[in-house]
């Protein structure tokens, strides 16, 4: 489907034609088990988190918004996601496998062991190698027992009592709605280098300070800051684009 039969397609829908909402649904079936499958360590049946992320999906269709000239495969992702995860978090704690429990517990502890022993984090490639595994499984195993967090969820700092990645990120303009409709942060963070990653990972997702923060990547913590405030008006940018 051409993008511009797509933006057709998204006009009937939201004028109530069920022909046009289905037939975006069956062309975006591909993009709805992508990220279905993200989820599929966390002992939810596939095909059930399938069908919340099609209300996900018809959520975003039926509030799509023309202006921000994107895609509907990208201005669906934050809709899809968070249909799930609040469904995940409404059912209840996450059901997890003891394998992937045991394996995750394995690698907490090689990683407390390194980094006490060496001062900052082991990368995930030695983690693979030495438990013969691949880095995928890995991911896997630390995203099934890491609790479903939000970016309004308050981190802790040296120099404020709490602070959440959606306030740092706040343009004074309808950010609830606005955070929600435009590009996801996730995909921000995605697009982020390495060390700036892990900044805002183990700032705003690990609650370190930024003195933790500067012991673990081996910079000084007015380095951490000053990094930190760059990559926060980056990404802060992007979204009000």
């Amino acid at each position: 489907m051409t993008y511009e039969n797509n933006l057709e397609y998204i006009k009937q829908a939201q004028k109530g034609d069920s022909q046009a909402l289905t037939r975006l649904v069956e062309e975006n079936t591909g993009l709805l088990w992508s990220i279905v499958r993200r989820f599929r360590e966390r002992g939810y049946e596939l095909e059930d988190l399938y069908q919340i992320a099609c209300i996900g999906f018809i959520k975003s269709i039926q509030r799509f918004d023309f202006s921000y000239e994107v895609k509907l495969s990208t201005y669906s992702v934050p809709y899809i996601l968070g249909e799930i995860k609040r469904f995940i978090r409404d059912d209840g704690s996450i059901k997890v496998s003891r394998s992937v429990r045991d394996l995750a517990r394995k690698i907490k502890e090689i990683q407390y062991g390194y980094l006490v022993e060496n001062g900052q984090e082991i990368p995930i490639s030695q983690i693979a190698e030495k438990l013969k595994i691949s880095k995928e499984e890995i991911a896997v195993a630390l995203e099934a027992v890491t609790p479903v967090v939000s970016i309004y969820e308050n981190t802790y700092t040296d120099e404020e009592g709490g602070v959440d990645l959606a306030s740092k990120l706040s343009t004074g303009e309808d950010e609830a709605e606005k955070l929600t409709n435009h590009i996801s942060i996730q995909k921000l963070l995605q697009e982020l280098k390495e060390r700036d990653r892990q900044i805002i990972l183990l700032r705003y997702y690990r609650n370190k300070t930024q003195t933790e923060v500067s012991k673990i990547l081996g910079i000084s913590q007015v380095q951490v800051s000053r990094i930190e405030k760059k990559i926060l008006e980056e990404m802060k940018n992007k979204l009000a684009m």
